[in-house]
């Protein structure tokens, strides 16, 4: 088997045509009815890295094109110095069950163990071949997840959202502003407490300076990012939701998070983003036809929202985890 080709912080145009390349042949095989990311979204997450974490990418070269590919997280803060994330570890349909998706793991585990990090994570698909070859090399589905998918052409995202007295909506593009960065952090650690599994991973603490740069990191890759906020009467913010679009001509956005803090829940507000969020998107701010978003069976209380907005649910996945 080729040398693996290991891709620096620029990848040039080939490199990035080449792993877009592995990547769309695998999602049109294993996942024909979802759409595809776009090559937008590739060269984003390829050229723009974060700053709480250094990559790995990993190519297997092939004739004239990849054959496989790896990208590799490595968190740089906290507890979390001893943990990873796999982006993706993918080979190309054709050329499955020929040892090219194990001489990548390997190679993986190879730099976990050099790095003394004691866990690495992955999102995958249930019931497919990346569980199959997860399972095989001792992952564990650590969270599982139902997808779900909104068709916002239907009448249940026409209803009108309604606040309790005295809240008011907050809305804007792209990062947050300077101005709400700080009320926004406080209540994006309201998500600290939703199911987390049996995942090692810890969730980071936001402030401003987090809170900026995660939705700056979207519109640096090429993104779009909306988010909606409701900002209680003593001014904190009291619930929020985020919907981001990858690569701009995508029919499809992925809601981020949706969030209420602990003391203003029971009041509707969940529901009330979610709907201001979409009366958002049929008006034209982000013209997509469907909103994807994954929700814990642990999850009831945000299921139940998803329910009474029209979401169904699509496939499920998990967050698996290998313990070295």
């Amino acid at each position: 088997m080729s040398e693996l080709l290991r891709l620096n912080d620029r990848p040039s145009e080939s490199e990035i045509d080449g792993w877009h390349a592995v990547i769309a042949s695998a999602h049109a095989h294993d996942l024909p009815a979802v759409p595809a990311p776009g090559r937008v979204e590739t060269a984003g997450v390829l050229c723009v890295t974060d700053d709480d974490s250094r990559y790995v990418r990993l190519a297997v070269p092939g004739d004239g094109e990849y054959t496989g590919v790896v990208s590799l997280r490595l968190f740089n803060e906290g507890a979390n110095r001893k943990t990873a994330w796999i982006e993706h570890l993918v080979v190309r349909p054709e050329l499955r069950n020929r040892g090219i998706g194990t001489r990548l793991w390997q190679e993986v585990r190879a730099i976990l163990e050099g790095e003394r990090r004691g866990a690495v994570g992955a999102q995958i698909e249930i019931g497919g071949a990346g569980e199959k070859f997860a399972l095989a090399h001792g992952f564990v589905c650590a969270l599982p997840l139902v997808m779900y998918v909104q068709d916002v052409t239907e009448e249940a995202a026409a209803e009108e959202p309604v606040l309790p007295e005295g809240y008011r909506f907050v809305e804007w593009e792209g990062a947050v502003p300077e101005e709400f960065a700080g009320p926004f952090a406080a209540v994006r650690d309201a998500m600290s407490d939703s199911p987390w599994g049996d995942f090692e991973e810890e969730r980071p603490r936001w402030d401003a300076e987090r809170s900026r740069a995660f939705q700056q990191l979207v519109v640096d890759r090429g993104g779009e990012m909306l988010t909606v906020a409701a900002v209680a009467p003593d001014g904190s913010f009291a619930g929020y939701t985020e919907l981001v679009r990858r690569s701009p001509e995508g029919a499809r956005a992925t809601q981020y998070g949706t969030a209420v803090a602990a003391g203003h829940r029971g009041l509707g507000l969940g529901r009330a983003v979610k709907l201001r969020m979409l009366r958002l998107v049929r008006e034209g701010r982000m013209p997509v036809r469907e909103i994807v978003t994954g929700v814990s069976d642990d999850n009831g209380p945000m299921r139940a929202v998803n329910k009474l907005l029209g979401y169904r649910p699509e496939r499920s996945v998990g967050v698996f985890q290998a313990r070295l």
